[in-house]
């Protein structure tokens, strides 16, 4: 939760310029209450409107909740499920996850879906099998072609917000994992989905990280909050 209205609207403006002569693929995810403000800013421009949660439920008696529904119709086209901070810090598990990925596909939203481990299961060397279960709970009952056709984030929890970063050879054997573990269910899923880096990235560490095969661009945390830090950190996704 960062920001007013005015901050986010003139951070949109500062990408959308900086933006122009460029082939990388960028989405915006504000807090809802901007969503429609920066949606007047984006609409028609390189960048696309996503927002940072959803809903598992459809529209209904559910106060308090915003569906994938009205998402779409405010103008998003990605949505954020599952981010370390929900997993953790409000108890999300896998399952409701997979509810919150479904709904999102449902109704034409392609979701970025979140995995990664705490330290304490990097260091009990549990990283890949705890990464692989929540990879297989988007998989289950034929999900494998809806992940082909979305985007998975791997974020490892020990590097968000702390300014400590995986090195990019340990990250890019966690995302050669997590799409081996895609392409057990459907190959072709596997070399569709892109998958993101999500963990403390920088204008300084993104370059190294992007230059990994199977890291196909990042989830950018804090350092989106600064529109000259972004564009360095895009740029990067060229290199």
């Amino acid at each position: 939760m960062h920001g007013t209205a005015r901050e986010a609207t003139d951070l949109a403006r500062a990408l959308v310029d900086g933006a122009r002569d460029e082939a990388a693929d960028v989405a915006v995810c504000p807090p809802f209450p901007y969503l429609a403000a920066v949606a007047g800013v984006v609409t028609g421009t390189r960048i696309a409107l996503g927002a940072q949660d959803v809903s598992r439920h459809g529209p209904g008696a559910h106060t308090g909740e915003v569906a994938a529904s009205m998402l779409r119709d405010v103008g998003c086209r990605f949505v954020i499920v599952g981010h370390s901070e929900r997993r953790h810090g409000l108890g999300e598990t896998d399952e409701a996850v997979r509810a919150k990925f479904e709904r999102a596909r449902d109704c034409g939203l392609v979701p970025i879906a979140c995995v990664g481990e705490t330290l304490q299961e990097r260091e009990a060397g549990e990283a890949e099998q705890v990464v692989g279960r929540q990879i297989d709970a988007l998989l289950a009952d034929g999900g494998a072609e809806a992940v082909g056709e979305s985007v998975i984030a791997y974020e490892p929890v020990w590097a968000i917000g702390t300014g400590r970063t995986a090195a990019p050879d340990d990250a890019q054997a966690m995302h050669r994992a997590v799409r081996e573990r895609v392409a057990s269910r459907r190959p072709a899923a596997a070399e569709s989905v892109r998958i993101l880096y999500g963990g403390s990235v920088s204008e300084e560490n993104a370059a190294d990280l992007f230059s990994m095969p199977d890291i196909d661009g990042g989830l950018v945390g804090g350092a989106s909050l600064d529109a000259g830090r972004f564009t360095a950190i895009r740029r990067a996704t060229a290199g």
